[in-house]
């Protein structure tokens, strides 16, 4: 039993009644888009619009970079930066450290980024960088559903 369902430090819908659910039914979730369509990779910030990207080459994907998680993937750079970690690897290992979280469906086009999602796996982050994020949450929650 799992349930398959969006999930990323800029969709936390999940765990409104879901989380609880999988927990307490030991049904995980099965996470995909945990870097929102690789927008928490950091590849769009600042306005970048990489040629053969998700974003570039298809259209639908306007809720992954709208203004609010526009705004949210600076100050998760800057969290990132200021930890000495990716973008990629905070990401990562936030969905990686959900209790609730059975599997967590990584994607990569390159043999360097499949090894940055895998290596996320032996980050944990700590109980201020986990404060952090929360912040930002409140502060900007679930701005790309």
């Amino acid at each position: 039993m799992s349930v398959q369902n969006p999930y990323s430090l800029v969709n936390r819908t999940y765990e409104v009644g879901m989380s609880e659910i999988s927990i307490r039914e030991k049904c995980g979730l099965l996470v995909y888009y945990p870097l929102a369509a690789g927008a928490l990779s950091g590849k769009y910030r600042e306005g970048q619009m990489p040629k053969n990207s998700r974003m570039a080459l298809f259209k639908g994907w306007e809720r992954m970079i709208n203004p609010l998680a526009m705004k949210a993937y600076d100050e998760y750079y800057k969290l990132a930066t200021d930890n000495k970690m990716t973008m990629v690897q905070l990401a990562q290992s936030f969905v990686n450290s959900r209790p609730f979280v059975t599997s967590n469906i990584i994607g990569a086009t390159t043999m360097e980024q499949l090894k940055e999602n895998i290596d996320s796996i032996n980050i944990e982050l700590s109980d201020e960088i986990m404060e952090k994020i929360n912040l930002v949450h409140n502060n900007n929650p679930n701005p790309s559903p």
